[in-house]
């Protein structure tokens, strides 16, 4: 019996599989409200590549011209 019905058996599996995934993500999703203060908080805390770069260039620059 259960050679016969093993397709539906496996995509059975696989469907309630994906089901309790996506319920998953849906309950521990962060609120968009959390999510913004996290990233604004991680923007004042770390500055950008770009920005570090900005700083080693400053300080280049003031070093060059106090030689």
């Amino acid at each position: 019996m259960l050679s016969k019905y093993w397709k539906k058996i496996g995509m059975i599996i696989v469907i309630v599989a994906c089901v309790f995934n996506v319920m998953i993500k849906l309950i521990n999703k962060l609120s968009m409200d959390k999510e913004m203060v996290a990233s604004a908080q991680y923007v004042q805390d770390n500055p950008n590549e770009q920005q570090k770069n900005e700083q080693k260039q400053e300080k280049q620059v003031t070093q060059n011209t106090k030689k």
